[in-house]
């Protein structure tokens, strides 16, 4: 039988409209849903810049890596360096260039106070020896940054960080002396845990996928390392655990690098330990102690700070995805023989900061601290935005292509019987 051009015609659009009603309804399907995890690289402002950021008195000595901020007085008479691993474009980011500021004054002693890369900004005197500028210039000033208001932002994102859930699937179990945290999610991992878990640990060992960012809020207002004398951080990326150290970290130091540790309500943290401890501390009411032992790989966010010997602050800038106010990423799915495990929830209510005990020759009369501000009210997405579970499935475009494709199909049917009638009549 010969078909006419018109019937030819009217096929091609049926079967064009056939595969149209095959293929753009799955594809709309397989559409990806959107990314509902909220995610910050920013949230301490000008303290994210500083290795070391203090309110009050910083007591320290041999060196410290990073960038140094002290909002009272800075005692350094034992001898002190700072910022020699910064970058150039570290530096490029510090508020006037400064690698080194102090609000109060500067206790040098007899020894040599040495700014290895960047400025130095000092409000106060600067006793017996000058400083020693490596690259950059010193001056005065006493304004330089606003430590009162910069604490009330670390205070109330630090309680804001401590409200948020533990993340699903997050694991927190201590067999004997043995701490593990564990979590799949490959975004953000949040773990609660107490002061009186943590001080039991002798070895604390956290798993997370390489390249997550983990938080762990831990609860209570004092944590001593020494109580259990921990001896190591065991940190994994989804391999084997790696003993953190400054030359060696999980994934190469990809899972140190977004972990952080905070206490939002401690009024003392003390790391009278041999072990270095890997992330960084957010402890903004805080006295941390350092002791005389092993560093700290990461930044120090802290009330006031003392420590000596091998007990330094390391350069490994913190660079995890932290929340905005109360957004979290969606649970994420517990792999096969990975039971997620619960945690006490947060107990107690904030307690104001305790004075720090002064270290032997450390003037008094640290700035005194503002109140914190009030957290910002939580805030929650639904995953895919406004379409909800449409866009999660991706069903939220198949409607219109079905209707469209039914229209296609009767234009097409009409068509083909148009023709074939005017075939008859030929």
């Amino acid at each position: 039988m010969r078909i006419s051009a018109t019937a030819a015609a009217a096929s091609a659009v049926l079967g064009g409209a056939l595969v149209l009603g095959l293929t753009a309804v799955p594809a709309a399907q397989a559409a990806p849903a959107a990314d509902a995890a909220a995610c910050t690289t920013d949230a301490f402002g000008i303290a994210g810049k500083y290795g070391e950021f203090v309110l009050g008195d910083d007591v320290h000595t041999p060196d410290a890596e990073g960038a140094v901020a002290v909002g009272g007085n800075a005692d350094f008479r034992g001898g002190f360096s700072a910022a020699n691993e910064l970058t150039a474009a570290e530096v490029d980011a510090l508020p006037g260039r400064a690698s080194l500021v102090v609000r109060g004054d500067l206790l040098n002693g007899s020894s040599v106070t040495a700014v290895m890369k960047g400025n130095a900004v000092v409000g106060g005197k600067v006793s017996d020896r000058a400083l020693e500028m490596h690259s950059g210039t010193f001056s005065k000033n006493a304004g330089l940054i606003d430590f009162d208001a910069e604490f009330g932002k670390l205070r109330s994102y630090s309680a804001a960080l401590a409200k948020e859930p533990a993340t699903g699937g997050t694991e927190v179990k201590l067999s004997g002396s043995k701490l593990t945290l564990e979590g799949g999610n490959t975004t953000r991992n949040i773990f609660e845990v107490t002061a009186e878990q943590l001080e039991g640990a002798k070895d604390v060992y956290l798993k997370v996928p390489a390249g997550a960012t983990a938080i762990v809020n831990v609860s209570g207002t004092t944590y001593d390392m020494a109580k259990a004398g921990t001896t190591g951080f065991f940190l994994s990326g989804g391999q084997d655990y790696v003993l953190d150290d400054k030359l060696q970290s999980a994934s190469d130091g990809k899972v140190r690098a977004r972990l952080l540790w905070n206490f939002p309500d401690a009024t003392a943290v003390t790391k009278s330990s041999q072990a270095a401890w890997p992330g960084s501390v957010l402890a903004p009411k805080a006295h941390l102690e350092l002791g005389t032992g092993a560093p700290v790989n990461g930044s120090v966010w802290v009330a006031s700070l003392h420590g000596s010997g091998g007990a330094e602050t390391h350069h490994f800038p913190f660079t995890g995805c932290l929340p905005e106010t109360g957004e979290t990423p969606p649970p994420a799915t517990p792999t096969p023989g990975n039971t997620p495990g619960t945690t006490p929830p947060v107990t107690g209510t904030p307690s104001t900061p305790a004075s720090t005990p002064p270290a032997s020759g450390t003037p008094s009369g640290s700035p005194s601290e503002s109140a914190p501000a009030t957290p910002a009210p939580s805030q929650s997405t639904t995953p895919g935005g406004k379409d909800g579970d449409l866009a999660s499935t991706g069903s939220s475009g198949t409607i219109p292509l079905a209707i469209g494709t039914v229209v296609v199909l009767a234009a097409g049917a009409g068509l083909t019987v148009a023709a074939r009638r005017r075939s008859k009549r030929a």
